[in-house]
C-alpha cells in the first residue's frame, strides 16, 4: 500500500526540488555555488518557508553564502511562483544546517574509538574469543 502524504508535505518536497534546480541552473551569484538543500519547513498558512542548506565549504564563507541567498531570494521566489501553482507563495528564509558536519565529526570520533579499541585489544596479549591465549601449534 503506498504511503500517503499530506498536501503540505508534497508542497514542501516540490519547493525543495524546484529551488535546488533553480539554484543550480539559474542563480549566477558565485557565492551561492556548492550548496545542497537538506530540508524545507513551511508554516501552515504557507506564508513562510525555512530552507535548510549545507555548504561543501562548511562554515568557511558562510556569511557570504547567506548574503548571496538573501540577495537571490526574491528572484527564487518569483521563479518558484512560475513553477508551482499555490495560493500563497511563501517568503523564503535560508538557514544553515550543520547536521552533515556534525555527522562527519561523530563518524570520525567513532572511527577513533574503534581504532583505539583495536589497539587496546592487540596490546592485551592476543587472547582469542574464549579468553585463552592463542597458540600457533596445531591441535
Amino acid at each position: 500500500m503506498p504511503k500517503e502524504y499530506s498536501r503540505s508535505q508534497r508542497v514542501v518536497e516540490q519547493i525543495r526540488r524546484e529551488l535546488a534546480e533553480l539554484i543550480r541552473l539559474e542563480v549566477k551569484d558565485p557565492r551561492v555555488g556548492f550548496i545542497t538543500l537538506t530540508d524545507v519547513e513551511i508554516t501552515p498558512d504557507y506564508a513562510h518557508a525555512k530552507i535548510f542548506f549545507t555548504s561543501l565549504k562548511g562554515q568557511e564563507g558562510l556569511d557570504e553564502v547567506q548574503k548571496g541567498l538573501r540577495r537571490a531570494s526574491s528572484f527564487l521566489r518569483r521563479e518558484l511562483g512560475r513553477r508551482i501553482r499555490i495560493h500563497t507563495l511563501p517568503e523564503l528564509h535560508f538557514v544553515y544546517d550543520p547536521s552533515v558536519e556534525t555527522g562527519n565529526r561523530i563518524s570520525a570520533l567513532i572511527d577513533v574509538a574503534l581504532e583505539s579499541d583495536r589497539h587496546y585489544a592487540d596490546e592485551a596479549g592476543g587472547e582469542g574469543e574464549t579468553g585463552a591465549p592463542e597458540t600457533d601449534s596445531p591441535r
